[in-house]
This record gives structure tokens, C-alpha cells and sequence, in this order.
């Protein structure tokens, strides 16, 4: 089914302009959101057809099936919830049966969890952003290699730089280049992590495994080493910091690919290492959280544009939003712990609602 169809067999109950233009932070650049409910035929709902929503190509325009939208609500979903708090400017069709779905029915302190939880969730990711932006990773990935050192007095050498910079003082020649890693064999040192005995074949005859097999290996090759042999050297693989930089170069090339370029271009021209737009409705939902506790209610329509607006265009530093949103989780907490609202919606009575709106649709 096809939001044509929807319109075509007269099945939409509620239509709204939604985002930016409901809250009142439109700019001349913003898209026009549109957010609505339907209600399936009677033969597609009782038989083997339930399509619980229904959206364009772009995810701009959506409409959901009335019990999804109930169930939504049910769970205090803040998108849904903002739906049914759409201001009357914003709402372009409404069915009257929509009346008998009232925000107040629905708000309850799992609010806490929906809307601020999902802001939270946004502060992580903000700070993930700022962590890649300030931290770039060289397309070059490193092997495991460059987290070995050799123990040396009382400090340690890059192994690269040991191998490199290796002069002879008894019978291993230095060689082209200082010593090669292909002709290394490593033994594994008893009761410790990490740590190995370096012994070194400089004619290749024992048949060592070297340090790696490849530039590709995640781990150490160890090697048979004869008994009595004396070690060159003793090396330490930091394989927990090899394990957090693979981690690190897989997420930050993965954000590389998939980035959004239009908006880290607008990011990166104010300079402040974070998504501002993203982070502004990240303040207004919080804000949206605290107004729910203070008042019992929930009107979308922001009465600080200009601040909103000001962080978006990255006026505010990383630090003051954070901040912003770490004062706004404590009041939060405060008003929660005060609020009179129910633990958790009424679902006996919401679901008669809904089933009041079909009856009277199915008649």
C-alpha cells in the first residue's frame, strides 16, 4: 500500500507538518516534515494484511496505522508523542474520532527513559563524534608490529626502531638495513602477558617464524628455539592497545564512508568538533523531558529559538553544550523524583480508546 492509496481511499485520520516547523526552528533551509495516522480497511485489518506504517523513499513523509500509533504511544515514544502534540497551525487534516487520543492519557514517568534516554544515547554519540573529529586515523593501518618494544635499561624501544638501529657485538651482523623481524623467533616468557624472549637467525637456518607471519596478523608467532640458546633481547606486545586501535580504525573509517558530508563540511566550517544540528534536538528533547515532569504536559512548540538556533549554528563550544545537557539530565532526575505522573500509562483504558475509534470506523 501506497501513501497514494491511503489518500485515495479517504483512510488518512490526521496529518501534521513535524519537525523543525513544529518546533518552531524552521529556517529557510529546513525540509518540510509530514507525520500522520491512517486506519486500515476493515477486510486488510481483520485479515492477513496489517501494514503498521508506511513512508516515502525519503523518510520524510510517514504515516502510521492507528493501533501502531496507540501502541507507540503506549511506550512513550517521543516521535509519536510529538505527533499527537502537533500545534493546531501545524496540523493540516484531522479526523474528529483523533480527539479521544489526548496526550495526557498517555504521559507517564517512562517519559524519563524514552526522552531523555534517547537524548543520552545522542550525548554519547556527540562525544564519539568530537573523540574522531579531534583524533583522526591515517588510512595507513597499523600492524601489530608498531605496539611491540624491546625492554632496554630501565625503558623501552619501538621494535621498528630496534631492528632498524641494531648494531652487532656478537656474531649477529648488522646487515642492509639492521635486522629483519622475518628472522626473529619468539619465545613465550612464563607468568607474564605479552612478554617473549627474541632470539635471531641471521642465516634463516632454524627456521624462526619471525615476530609476525604478515602485516595482516592479530597475533604474536612464537618459534622453537633450541635449548641453551641465549636471548638477544626481551620483547613486550601490547596487545591490549592493539586491540583498541583495530576497534578505533574500524568505527572511525566506518564513520568516514557514512558520514553525512553536507553536514560535517558545516561542522567543520565553524569549528566546533560536533554535530550542532544534531545536538540542538538533543537539547530541545531534554528540555521537552523536563517541561513533562514540571507540568504534567508536553507542548512542542520551543520558547528559546534563538538559543536552539545559536547552538545549530555552532556558536556554543562543545564543552558549554555539554554542559547544558548534563544540568538539564540532573533537573530532570529532580522533577521525576517529585512528578505526580503514573509510573507507566494506563494501557486498559488507552486500548478501549482504541478500539471506541475502530468500532466507529468499522461501522
Amino acid at each position: 500500500m501506497k501513501i497514494e492509496t491511503l489518500k485515495h481511499k479517504n483512510l488518512i485520520l490526521f496529518q501534521a507538518i513535524s519537525g523543525s516547523r513544529s518546533f518552531g526552528l524552521a529556517t529557510e533551509n529546513s525540509d518540510t516534515d509530514i507525520r500522520g495516522v491512517y486506519y486500515l480497511p476493515k477486510e486488510d485489518f481483520f485479515g492477513l494484511h496489517y501494514i503498521p506504517q508506511i513512508s516515502n523513499e525519503t523518510n520524510d513523509i510517514t504515516y502510521y496505522e492507528i493501533g501502531r500509533l496507540v501502541k507507540l504511544l503506549q511506550k512513550n515514544n517521543p516521535n509519536i508523542l510529538e505527533i499527537l502534540a502537533s500545534p493546531e497551525a501545524c496540523i493540516q487534516h484531522k479526523n474528529p474520532l483523533m480527539d479521544l487520543l489526548k496526550p495526557e492519557d498517555f504521559l507517564s514517568k517512562l517519559c524519563k527513559d524514552t526522552f531523555a534516554g534517547y537524548a543520552i544515547s545522542q550525548i554519547k554519540k556527540a562525544k564519539g563524534l568530537n573523540k574522531k573529529i579531534l583524533n583522526p586515523i591515517n588510512k595507513e593501518r597499523k600492524s601489530i608490529l608498531d605496539f611491540c618494544y624491546i625492554l632496554q635499561n630501565q625503558g623501552s624501544v619501538p621494535l621498528k626502531k630496534w631492528l632498524l638501529e641494531f648494531h652487532s657485538s656478537g656474531g649477529v651482523s648488522k646487515g642492509r638495513g639492521g635486522l629483519v623481524q622475518e628472522k626473529c623467533g619468539l619465545v613465550s616468557i612464563d607468568n607474564t602477558k605479552g612478554m617473549f624472549a627474541l632470539f635471531y637467525n641471521e642465516s634463516g637456518d632454524m627456521d624462526y617464524k619471525g615476530v609476525i607471519q604478515n602485516e595482516e596478523a592479530n597475533q604474536i608467532s612464537v618459534s622453537s628455539v633450541p635449548k641453551g640458546g641465549k636471548p638477544l633481547a626481551y620483547l613486550f606486545c601490547n596487545l591490549d592497545a592493539y586491540s583498541t586501535y583495530c576497534k578505533d580504525y574500524r568505527e572511525y573509517w566506518k564513520w568516514v564512508s557514512e558520514r553525512n558530508e553536507d553536514r560535517y563540511n558545516v561542522n567543520q566550517h565553524h569549528g566546533q568538533n560536533y554535530d550542532s544540528k544534531n545536538m540542538m534536538h538533543t537539547i530541545r528533547l531534554l528540555q521537552s523531558c523536563e517541561q513533562i515532569f514540571k507540568t504534567n504536559s508536553l507542548s512542542i512548540r520551543v520558547e528559546n529559538r534563538d538559543e536552539l538556533l545559536d547552538i545549530k549554528a555552532g556558536n556554543w563550544s562543545y564543552e558549554s553544550v555539554m554542559k547544558k545537557a548534563e544540568d538539564l539530565i540532573r533537573s530532570i532526575e529532580f522533577y521525576h523524583s517529585t512528578s505526580t505522573l503514573p509510573d507507566f500509562p494506563d494501557s486498559e483504558k488507552t486500548t478501549k480508546i482504541l478500539i471506541e475509534i475502530r468500532e466507529n470506523l468499522y461501522q
